[in-house]
């Protein structure tokens, strides 16, 4: 069953959009080097840098409540630490997201972009080696943090379902994947996979939200997902999450080895 990996992005600032990666450099037990490095927590929400915990993703600005914030594009340069934030292409923020300062000029530009929905100032969090990630962590997994995995088959079987095109960046996925067929992911917890130079284990299904409702181009709730998974086909599952074991660096074009069925 030959599979590749023909797509990889990461995702800086939790709930803002996908930047496209040639490759990324794995470490084991960490998701993708910047993925969800940033939150923007909403008001009231407390969150300690020095001691950080997973949070459900209901405390921060998202896109399963927050749909205009699919109306933005935005690009995180991690050697300078600027986030630019485009929105009908034109460039309406430009700060250095690391900084104290950047922060707040971020936190000030949602406060107004969502002023007549979130009513206060968010502020922005991040944390030295913490991701803010969508999934506590998993029975039988290292640590709490992983790689998550779409099959473009599975994203096809329900196009044809639904009748209608399904932007894959919906589901925003770290690995977008061809060659497997449609649902075949879905058996793959417990079993390892390589890719490129780094071997992952899957640690579970991956189930959907009002998130993927969605459109990434229009910002608008265009289609119930979750709904039309579970009358089509019997669940509400798009993708997988899987674990870094053993680093190493994969690329667009490498080739994915479904290796060994661990017994739980």
């Amino acid at each position: 069953m030959s599979a590749e990996v023909v797509r990889i992005c990461r995702y800086p600032v939790k709930g803002l959009s996908a930047e496209d990666l040639p490759g990324a450099d794995l470490d084991a037990g960490k998701a993708i080097p910047h993925d969800r490095r940033f939150a923007l927590a909403r008001p009231g929400t407390e969150f300690d840098p020095a001691n950080p915990e997973w949070m459900p993703k209901t405390r921060f600005l998202m896109l399963m409540r927050d749909e205009e914030l699919a109306q933005l594009r935005s690009r995180f340069d991690e050697h300078n630490g600027y986030l630019t934030i485009a929105r009908d292409g034109r460039t309406v923020l430009r700060a250095r997201i690391s900084d104290p300062e950047g922060k707040e000029e971020l936190a000030d530009f949602f406060a107004m972009f969502m002023r007549n929905t979130i009513g206060e100032k968010p502020h922005v969090v991040e944390a030295p080696g913490h991701t803010f990630a969508d999934a506590e962590r998993r029975p039988h997994a290292a640590t709490g943090q992983y790689v998550s995995i779409v099959n473009l088959s599975s994203v096809r079987a329900l196009e044809a379902f639904v009748g209608m095109a399904v932007d894959p960046l919906r589901f925003r996925a770290n690995f977008y994947v061809e060659g497997w067929p449609a649902w075949r992911e879905l058996d793959m917890v417990g079993s390892d996979l390589a890719i490129g130079e780094a071997r992952l284990r899957v640690v579970s299904r991956i189930k959907r939200c009002a998130a993927t409702e969605v459109n990434p181009t229009t910002a608008e709730r265009d289609v119930n997902i979750p709904k039309k998974l579970q009358v089509g086909f019997g669940h509400v599952f798009m993708g997988i999450y899987a674990e870094v074991i053993a680093p190493g660096r994969v690329e667009v074009g490498d080739r994915i080895r479904h290796e060994t069925q661990i017994a739980h």
